[in-house]
């Protein structure tokens, strides 16, 4: 009987082991989350870089045909449609759903821009505030490399 009973406890696992196997598994879960996270962060982030840099060509396209940039009033909403009293415009020059950061916030145009720059595109970044640390909160300007 002692033989059989000790052959039974052997093949089970215990509650200890069962408890350290998942804690195991859940810290190797967390680890690759943080890994993949932080990743998009940044990839999101690259992303709002280069969105940035396409409306820019986008932009100059605009002014060539038209012989001018869009003023602040117009905003970028002048690349989706014809503003009134515009001669020249051949567009769209791109749509409206890119005119949204990768966070679906409102990219922001200035016209002129900062220092005697003809416009100024800017991305507040994952919070959408103004400013941010880091690179998901980090604005996102067109003017910077």
């Amino acid at each position: 009987m002692n033989r059989n009973a000790a052959s039974t406890r052997q093949a089970g696992f215990s509650l200890i082991e069962i408890i350290i196997v998942i804690t195991l598994i859940g810290l190797i879960v967390g680890w690759a989350a943080t890994q993949l996270f932080g990743k998009q962060d940044q990839a999101l982030w690259r992303a709002g870089k280069a969105q940035l840099t396409q409306l820019g060509g986008e932009l100059d396209r605009y002014k060539l045909d038209t012989g001018r940039y869009p003023n602040t009033q117009e905003g970028l909403q002048a690349l989706v449609k014809q503003p009134a009293g515009v001669a020249n415009w051949i567009g769209p020059y791109t749509k409206a759903d890119n005119l949204k950061d990768p966070w679906k916030n409102d990219i922001v145009y200035r016209a002129p821009g900062a220092d005697n720059r003809p416009y100024e595109l800017v991305s507040y970044g994952a919070d959408g505030k103004e400013g941010g640390e880091g690179v998901p909160n980090k604005d996102i300007r067109s003017w910077e490399n």
